[in-house]
């Protein structure tokens, strides 16, 4: 029987690979006779003094090459990043944001993936309901970590009836696993209104206290509502005392957890302090931002970087008229980033403005799910000057294309305005207020593995 192998899709100039004479569309069969299950095989085997390579050429030549007291990369680059199929979601969560898209849109946006391997490679969340013995048995053997895990609650039966899912439950056991050997870890709770807030996150934060120092944080985040909730579980929005509630809730217990332990482990997004008007933590209390994807601790290390970002700089008396357009959730925040910019550059003029989210529905304010088209009709016949500045969170990774499938030359064209995409830290936004960038792609940054050890 035909071996498939893993198509190369390119070789590194330079690299081990070259050397050897490895080319695109050939294929990796072997390393030290192990078939690499994906990327975390692939790196394991070749962390040895020597290996033997087994590639099938283009041509349909079979070679065996020996390679010595090699540590470094090889300098190969896959037809499938992760070297293996994406492995799907099997529960039906009531809270499920992908189950609130509207029809129509592209297929890759309705992929629902609760996939191990990519909480390594792309700090996704998982359920660990689609994870067998031998998948966390790999984790604790390559001494993978962290591991990001979707808890939403510690209560077996309510985790049951919030993923859907009979096996939710017995899933949390895989937690004890990790722990017991010592794999790093962060949890994520999704918080719903009245089923696992109040006395349910009361219990979830205390029991996953208990895997601390493994487990090194916790983010508490509400749940997204769009307007797509037709025959779908019923759920209400979280109202500004229920956001209060929340927050102080999570501040008893950071009080409690920082004195015991050292660290304030469970954090609320910056969206519960939004909703609540109450002013976000100092900097020490996000214990170095480890759930910045979660949108915890942006807004406060954002400031702190505009203010350092504008000490080192010295003013001038450029003119310029710009725009910036976000989500209503950030809007506060970045009018007050702008006042400290024009005190120091006043002949600045920049029009902000909060894009209403129309096809999701009002109640999404993040400036990630705004849409093209939501853009476009807001901002025509606005004022927008020289240029208009979008953050990079609205564009689909590595590309130029919102949500919707406009894409930024689009938005250029129906607005005839430069577009400039800005990075999310506040250094990129001060600068790019103040210095036009030049237009041009944004780099795909593809797959890269984060902090992964193999012992």
């Amino acid at each position: 029987m035909k071996r498939k192998g893993h198509v190369i899709r390119s070789v590194d100039p330079g690299s081990i690979a070259e050397e050897l004479g490895l080319e695109a569309g050939d294929r990796l069969l072997s390393i030290d006779g192990h078939d690499p299950e994906d990327i975390f095989d692939y790196e394991y085997y070749l962390e040895n003094e020597s290996v033997v390579l087994e590639v099938l050429k283009a041509d349909g030549e079979e070679w065996e090459l020996d390679i010595e007291n090699q540590y470094q990369d090889l300098g190969l680059t896959f037809e499938n990043g992760l070297m293996s199929e994406y492995r799907s979601c099997t529960n039906r969560c009531i809270f499920c944001f992908i189950d609130q898209m509207p029809p129509g849109m592209r297929d890759t946006l309705y992929f629902k993936d609760d996939d191990s391997r990519l909480s390594f490679l792309q700090g996704n969340y998982v359920t660990l309901t689609n994870m067998k013995k031998k998948d966390i048995d790999r984790i604790i053997r390559f001494h993978l970590s962290p591991i990001n895990i979707s808890v939403h609650t510690t209560d077996p039966e309510l985790r049951c009836r919030m993923l859907r899912n009979r096996f939710a439950g017995e899933a949390l056991k895989n937690i004890d696993r990790l722990y017991e050997a010592g794999t790093p870890m962060n949890g994520q709770i999704v918080l719903c209104r009245g089923i696992n807030d109040g006395e349910q996150l009361e219990r979830t934060i205390r029991d996953l206290s208990r895997y601390i120092p493994c487990m090194e944080s916790v983010s508490v985040v509400p749940v997204g509502l769009t307007r797509y909730r037709d025959g779908l579980y019923p759920l209400s929005p979280f109202t500004a005392e229920d956001a209060a509630r929340t927050i102080d809730q999570i501040e008893r217990w950071q009080e409690k957890l920082y004195a015991e332990y050292g660290t304030h482990f469970v954090h609320a997004s910056d969206e519960f302090y939004i909703l609540a008007d109450r002013p976000m933590p100092e900097a020490e209390r996000y214990d170095g931002y480890p759930q910045l994807e979660n949108g915890v601790g942006m807004v406060r290390l954002m400031t702190e970087e505009v203010e350092e970002t504008l000490r080192e700089m010295e003013g001038d008396d450029k003119e310029e008229e710009l725009s910036v357009a976000t989500g209503l959730l950030a809007c506060r925040y970045l009018n007050g980033f702008l006042e400290q910019i024009r005190a120091k550059f006043p002949n600045r003029k920049v029009h902000l403005y909060p894009i209403v989210n129309e096809f999701f529905g009002e109640q999404i304010t993040v400036a990630g799910l705004i849409t093209g088209r939501d853009l476009i009709r807001q901002l025509t016949g606005k004022s927008l000057g020289s240029r208009l500045l979008l953050p990079d969170c609205m564009f689909r990774s590595g590309e130029e294309v919102f949500l919707d499938d406009v894409t930024r030359e689009q938005v250029k064209t129906a607005l005839q305005v430069p577009v400039n995409i800005v990075k999310s830290s506040g250094q990129d936004f001060v600068k790019a207020v103040l210095y036009p960038p030049e237009e041009g792609p944004i780099a795909h940054g593809g797959y890269e593995l984060k902090e992964i050890n193999y012992e």
